[in-house]
């Protein structure tokens, strides 16, 4: 069964764009989130002067779907976020519209600790390819105590529970293929659905995770848009661009899992055409659609 955590969110000037901070229930860690407008009044709280972690937010210049993160470290998180803010030609970096800093309710965040943590923490989001990590190199963990590295280690794990409350998904790994006999016992993960386009030998599997629509590695889809309607094309072109989609003989095969935002952008980029994916992705062993499996214990209306 899963476990509840409570996230208490505080919204620092009461309006739902500014600045606020988040934390955990017996969690030592503190977030401040913050708007590059918002620098200075960040800079001025008690929080920036501690040693933590910081990650810089922004989109890709030529993409805006395309996520950038930058992620680092600091005896004092507030002086790092002042030279990021410079000019570009003076050291600084332009994309980031939004800060997020990590630190100890407790301070007792150490340098060594923190730079574990980045390590870490840019290790994570690389390998999660939510987003384009822009730190130029990746630093190894540094050797700490067994205690210590447990200790750190909780710390992750708690962070990559609140950071996606906060809209942050670059350190959310991609879903793995789960057990095809699990019919959604777990609250957060669904069955894995199947679709077919059967003429031209495509076959997929997708599955929702917490609330995520995947197609899974090694499901097939079309190598070219065929439909009429256009409206996803530019996804799927992007996606064989991208080297998410390869083309492998009449069909392309997806060579990592790949979140989309809805079952019917997945059925359609496999597809090749517009689809309607609450009917296209079926559970194989009962021909259960996705629409019908989310609708299960809804009572009817009267």
């Amino acid at each position: 069964m899963a476990i509840g955590k409570q996230v208490r969110l505080f919204l620092v000037d009461g309006t739902p764009g500014g600045m606020l901070t988040a934390e955990i229930m017996n969690w030592t860690g503190h977030i401040v989130a913050a708007s590059r407008s918002d620098l200075a009044e960040l800079l001025r709280r008690e929080e920036a002067q501690r040693t933590g972690i910081y990650f810089l937010l922004g989109d890709g210049v030529e993409d805006l779907d395309e996520a950038l993160i930058y992620i680092g470290e600091g005896d004092n998180v507030g002086e790092r976020l002042k030279m990021h803010h410079r000019s570009e030609d003076r050291g600084g970096k332009d994309f980031w519209n939004r800060a997020i800093v990590l630190t100890s309710k407790d301070a007792n965040l150490t340098k060594a600790h923190a730079r574990y943590l980045e390590s870490r923490f840019i290790a994570i989001a690389t390998a999660a390819g939510r987003a384009n990590v822009t730190n130029g190199t990746a630093p190894q963990p540094l050797p700490l105590p067994e205690a210590d590295r447990s200790d750190m280690e909780y710390f992750i794990d708690q962070a990559k529970i609140i950071l996606p409350v906060l809209g942050v998904d670059a350190l959310r790994s991609l879903p793995a293929p789960a057990d095809p006999s699990a019919h959604g016992q777990n609250l957060s993960t669904s069955p894995i659905f199947e679709m077919s386009v059967a003429n031209v030998g495509i076959t997929a599997q997708a599955q929702e995770v917490d609330g995520e629509f995947a197609v899974l590695a090694g499901s097939t889809a079309r190598t070219a848009w065929i439909g009429t309607n256009h409206s996803y094309e530019n996804l799927h072109e992007k996606l064989i661009s991208a080297g998410v989609l390869v083309v492998d003989g009449a069909t392309a095969r997806f060579t990592k899992p790949h979140i989309f935002k809805s079952p019917s952008a997945a059925a359609a980029v496999v597809s090749g055409r517009t689809t309607n994916g609450r009917i296209s992705w079926r559970v194989p062993a009962t021909g259960l659609t996705y629409g019908q499996w989310q609708e299960q214990g809804i009572p009817p209306t009267n």
